[in-house]
């Protein structure tokens, strides 16, 4: 890497891979400084330590020390309410972002001057619809598909979202998420309910109790997963025979040899994640350096060139390959499949009570005895 000064405005520019990346004059003081970032663990962290983590420590010769977690804003809640703030910046989902901005858990970073994007747009043009909000910034563009277990008869495959609720025609045992988002959707637009009608309606009782007893008929053999590796092991093992699954995991898991499920890209649910500092970090200052740093133009590429998510940085997809561009969950290679793009506004006010009628669901479900057990 090489730095030059910049005597107007004391900042450097450090050539990193394929790009220029603008660091302010305050990393020259972020020597030593240890940060904590936290975010989901498997092939996205690896993405992120090699994109992102390693060059910043490598600019700064700061310290970041990496933490996962399974998404929630439990912990973070824990640690403010605690004056106990360990973290320093997590990666979250943009609901988790807008709730807990709006419980005042994350500091404000809409006054925050971010580096412009590659070829000089200008940072606010910069980012996909979303990925800016009052105490967020944009890290990736990714979905939740679902995958299906390869058997002997390719001829009689799952194709759309209805099939995966249709255990008669599919027989099976199902996987899914901990979790009320995605698998609600599916389950009304699977009972008929158009795209457009599905979060209005599911803010009703009655849509709420039609989601539920769509999703009664994968009762049998249900399998919980936390973490994204654990459906391509209940896949590959035969365990189940379709799985909820983190689509840019599934995809890059699914080419690997030994693989024996296939996804499914019709009703995929697209959805953010962004990066937030959790209030009252002791390193704020430092936080933000690295969040600059992260959601670069080419910070943002690097990361996805190791594991297609799509970037939130429009000026990022000049920066990849066509056969990178052809990956990601919200690419051209994908548009002729349906999808729908998730509320995260809508989830970041409804959630509780959704995940309050999931998890009695849930235990339910596992009151059926052996068949219908909950891991």
């Amino acid at each position: 890497m090489k730095l030059k000064k910049v005597k107007d405005i004391g900042r450097g520019l450090v050539k990193l891979g394929f790009g220029i990346l603008i660091f302010s004059s305050f990393q020259v003081q972020a020597q030593d400084r240890t940060l904590t970032f936290t975010s989901w663990t498997g092939p996205y962290m690896r993405s992120q330590m090699l994109g992102f983590v390693r060059p910043f420590e490598d600019k700064t010769g700061s310290t970041v020390h990496v933490a996962h977690y399974g998404g929630g804003i439990e912990e973070l809640r824990d640690q403010v309410e605690s004056a106990n703030v360990v973290w320093d910046v997590v990666d979250l989902t943009q609901a988790d972002s807008l709730r807990a901005c709006k419980e005042g858990l994350l500091e404000e970073l809409d006054n925050v001057a971010l580096p412009d994007g590659a070829g000089g747009v200008a940072y606010q043009d910069d980012f996909v619809d979303g990925a800016l909000n009052k105490c967020g910034i944009g890290v990736i563009v990714w979905a939740t598909a679902f995958a299906y277990n390869q058997g002997s008869d390719d001829d009689d495959v799952p194709v759309t979202i209805s099939d995966f609720f249709d255990v008669k025609k599919f027989p099976g045992k199902r996987a899914i998420r901990n979790d009320p988002s995605v698998v609600m959707e599916w389950a009304l637009i699977a009972d008929g309910v158009a795209p457009a009608d599905v979060y209005s309606l599911l803010e009703t009782e009655e849509g709420l109790a039609q989601a539920l007893d769509k999703m009664d008929a994968i009762r049998p053999g249900l399998e919980i997963w936390t973490k994204g590796k654990e459906p391509v092991r209940l896949l590959n093992s035969g365990e189940v025979s379709m799985s909820m699954i983190w689509a840019t995991t599934g995809a890059t898991e699914s080419k690997k040899e030994g693989a024996n499920f296939k996804i499914v890209w019709d009703g995929r649910v697209i959805e953010l994640d962004l990066f937030g500092i959790p209030k009252g970090s002791q390193n704020k200052a430092a936080a933000i350096e690295f969040i600059k740093f992260a959601s670069s133009s080419e910070s943002l590429a690097k990361m996805v060139e190791l594991l297609p998510n799509g970037p939130t940085r429009k000026s990022s997809l000049s920066l990849l390959s066509k056969e990178i561009l052809d990956q990601l969950p919200n690419g051209p290679a994908y548009d002729d499949q349906a999808s729908i793009r998730s509320d995260a506004a809508w989830w970041s006010e409804n959630y509780a009570r959704l995940k309050e009628a999931f998890d009695l669901w849930l235990v339910e479900t596992s009151q059926q005895g052996a068949a219908g057990t909950v891991r």
